[in-house]
């Protein structure tokens, strides 16, 4: 059995630039970011064995999860319509608290408290923003909920999916919390977590032989 995993970041947000930690800050998609993820949708059915399959719910997406942020929501919506999903909101899901910083520039944070955020870039796991959440923290919400996805959907599944030979799934969620799902996949230490680029709008694509992951597509955006 194979399981194909659709992981997604968000579209563009209202006021993205400058480039702002929102964190937990629930701030809409931009007309851009409805374009990004509307394009993002459309690929995904071509990606799809055919058109008529995914609206038959034969050869599309079999469940989409996002974060309960709305920029998630509303990204996850789009992505479900053609396949006659409703999006299954997870909290665990969400953005990195990003505590004091949330709302700032870089430029911002590098002024006021330029030793943590120093701290923080060179070792995002021992370090985390000031009264926010730690790399850690984000893992052990994050990759709980990832990993009730999964055997909820995998080979072993119980809920009514096992008995289709292939099954997709599309998960979507943040930045930060998708690098962290992408350094387990890839084995990549948490101190590495930002080698890994998340634009907005990336579209990753892993399939799972089983419990074996093959990254197909990593942070591609339209």
């Amino acid at each position: 059995m194979l399981t194909k995993l659709y992981l997604i970041r968000h579209g563009e947000t209202e006021d993205a630039q400058p480039k702002r930690y929102k964190g937990h800050i629930d701030v809409p998609l931009s007309e851009n970011g409805i374009l990004q993820m509307k394009g993002l949708s459309k690929y995904i059915v071509q990606n799809c064995s055919s058109r008529l399959n995914c609206l038959n719910g034969l050869g599309g997406l079999n469940a989409v999860y996002c974060s309960d942020l709305s920029r998630a929501v509303k990204s996850a919506e789009i992505i479900a319509e053609p396949h006659g999903l409703k999006p299954i909101i997870m909290p665990e899901l969400r953005e990195r608290s990003f505590g004091t910083w949330e709302g700032m520039t870089f430029d911002e944070i590098k002024q006021k408290w330029p030793e943590a955020f120093h701290s923080w870039a060179e070792n995002p796991l021992k370090f985390g923003p000031v009264q926010g959440e730690s790399t850690l923290d984000v893992r052990d919400r994050a990759m709980g909920a990832f990993n009730r996805i999964m055997n909820d959907h995998g080979s072993n599944s119980l809920n009514g999916l096992s008995g289709l030979k292939d099954v997709s799934i599309a998960i979507v969620s943040h930045g930060g919390v998708n690098r962290v799902i992408l350094c387990h996949i890839l084995g990549i230490p948490l101190e590495n977590i930002f080698r890994v680029e998340q634009d907005c709008g990336a579209l990753n694509i892993i399939e799972f032989h089983d419990t074996y992951p093959v990254v197909k597509l990593l942070n591609f955006t339209l």
